[in-house]
């Protein structure tokens, strides 16, 4: 990353010298990266983030790595999704797989929420078809000692893969991400993943020191390892809160709000974009967008231009074509990426993307055929 941040110029700064050493030791000591190379900061992805112009609405995918694509699964053969996350260069390879294929406006970092609480030395593992299950679910405040801070030498794949992928990007952004604290608590307690989360709620309703205690020390985790990333070069990130809508307004604001906006605040001191997506939020907009983030993403149940308004003009959106549409015949795939593009021009700013992740069903060539309509549709002249 070092090579292409000579001649940077800081998000709404002036371009700096290349013989200018010291502005980015500077950069570096105060927000943990040197600033954003201009190529990337001045992409339509970034701009977007920033609710600035854009030359066309940036596109890209929740679960764009991997999943449905031939090669990822060829790849990926004998091989477990842990150790697919922990070895560098299948990183790497996954993350820019679906940039090769699809030419998205941004790459997702190839990873698992879990992945930091592995690196801390909680006993899991991500079960083909079932997904992570804890060996010793939580549930007490002895089991708070498992939980330790992480420390980039905990990672180190991760440093090296983004570095890795800084220099194979280029001028294509690279957004890193995390589990937020309550879908993070919420696997540690009830084992792994659940429909109802009953034994989440009664620990967040009967023991609500312990809870707040739980939550404040996954924050740490999680803004930890988003800071390693966007330290190794990620241009933006995204905080993942995937059970978030099982919560009402109130009980949101309550026992979660509070954890992801320390999450985003820590990272907002790096400078980069940041992202807060979850499922089922219709409710809990107002609440997300006050966490801090730079964008909300809005799964496919709400409207853009209604979630806009519930989140407030100092935010963008990012969404939400569902994705089981992507299953349908192109010309309905045309009319609701049409629909999409209508719905968010209304926001401050936009970034298309499915409503939540990829179905593995999908056809490759429906996905590329998507980002081809977004660009067509959403060209501006100028």
């Amino acid at each position: 990353m070092a090579d292409m941040t000579d001649t940077a110029t800081p998000l709404g700064g002036t371009p700096r010298s290349a013989v200018d050493p010291g502005s980015d030791a500077a950069a570096r000591q105060v927000t943990g990266r040197a600033p954003v190379p201009a190529e990337l900061a001045d992409g339509p992805f970034l701009r977007a983030c920033r609710r600035e112009s854009v030359t066309h609405t940036p596109v890209w995918f929740m679960r764009q790595a991997g999943r449905s694509l031939p090669e990822y699964r060829k790849l990926r053969e004998g091989i477990g999704m842990l150790d697919s996350c922990r070895r560098a260069d299948l990183v790497t390879e996954i993350t820019l797989q679906p940039i090769r294929r699809h030419h998205v406006d941004a790459a997702i970092f190839f990873s698992d929420i879990v992945v930091p609480l592995i690196a801390v030395g909680v006993g899991l593992d991500i079960v083909a078809g079932v997904g992570p299950v804890v060996d010793e679910p939580f549930g007490s405040a002895a089991d708070l000692e498992r939980l330790r801070p992480l420390e980039p030498d905990d990672v180190p794949y991760v440093t090296e893969a983004i570095g890795t992928l800084a220099g194979e990007l280029g001028a294509t952004p690279l957004i890193g991400f995390a589990g937020a604290p309550f879908t993070l608590a919420s696997y540690l307690v009830e084992g792994g993943p659940s429909r109802t989360h009953a034994r989440t709620k009664a620990l967040m309703y009967g023991e609500p020191e312990l809870w707040h205690a739980l939550c404040d020390r996954l924050a740490t985790i999680s803004s930890a390892f988003l800071r390693v990333q966007v330290a190794a070069g990620a241009s933006a990130v995204q905080l993942f809160d995937s059970w978030a809508g099982a919560l009402s307004e109130a009980d949101y604001r309550t026992y979660v709000q509070p954890h992801s906006a320390r999450v985003l605040a820590e990272v907002g001191a790096t400078g980069v974009p940041r992202i807060h997506f979850g499922v089922g939020t219709a409710e809990l907009l107002p609440a997300m967008g006050e966490a801090g983030a730079d964008v909300v993403g809005v799964d496919w149940r709400t409207p853009l231009a209604t979630a806009s308004d519930r989140i407030g003009p100092d935010r963008a959106v990012q969404g939400n074509l569902d994705p089981a549409v992507l299953l349908a015949d192109e010309r309905v795939v045309a009319e609701h990426v049409a629909r999409v593009l209508a719905d968010g021009a209304s926001a401050p700013g936009h970034i298309f993307n499915l409503g939540h992740g990829v179905l593995p069903e999908t056809d490759p060539g429906v996905l590329t055929r998507v980002v081809e309509l977004v660009h067509e549709h959403s060209r501006r002249e100028g």
